[in-house]
């Protein structure tokens, strides 16, 4: 089923990892549950709102520095979809979630390329490029016990030896996780 055919996503990696990351959030967790999404709002949160789910988002704060702004939620599930990277101490903002459960992704490790970095948007760099056992552990150390994982290449079409590695290799992570 495609997931965003209600939208112009001429970026088809975006929006084959958009179809990836409903599916799974689909199967985990029911349409109707009331989310707090990570991150302001964006076409990922949208598409969620159409599939049923009541999406709330974060307003843009810092979670480093303020890790307590999702403490309040008190809905059914949180999702940080491509989040936790971008985030110094990831842990503190883990420990601060009051629902149940987590729907999380993020981008893996690849030996053959560097972590990302926009150097014209300092917002916008990976502090984190997770292993997946290292961000189980994350996980586990913040409290949360992982119920479903999954890996995914990335859909990207470029041409070149990086490219076609990320074809090939599993360049996405996603979590269901529930409170220990």
């Amino acid at each position: 089923m495609d997931y965003t055919e209600n939208y112009d996503l001429t970026n088809k990696a975006l929006k084959e990892r958009y179809n990836k990351t409903l599916q799974f959030l689909s199967t985990c967790i029911p349409q109707g549950a009331d989310i707090l999404d990570l991150g302001v709002d964006n076409p990922l949160s949208k598409l969620m709102r159409e599939k049923g789910y009541r999406v709330e988002n974060t307003k843009g704060e810092d979670l480093d520095l303020h890790p307590q702004a999702v403490a309040n939620f008190a809905g059914d599930a949180v999702t940080a979809f491509e989040i936790f990277e971008h985030l110094l101490n990831p842990m503190g903002v883990l420990q601060q979630i009051n629902a149940n459960q987590l729907i999380a992704s993020v981008p893996l490790a690849l030996w053959f390329s560097k972590a990302y970095r926009n150097e014209s948007d300092i917002l916008d760099q990976h502090f984190h490029e997770f292993e997946d056992w290292q961000f189980d552990w994350l996980l586990d150390k913040s409290g949360w016990k992982i119920l479903k994982k999954e890996k995914w290449v990335s859909f990207d079409n470029k041409i070149g030896v990086r490219p076609l590695l990320r074809r090939i290799t599993p360049r996405y992570y996603i979590v269901h996780a529930i409170r220990k």
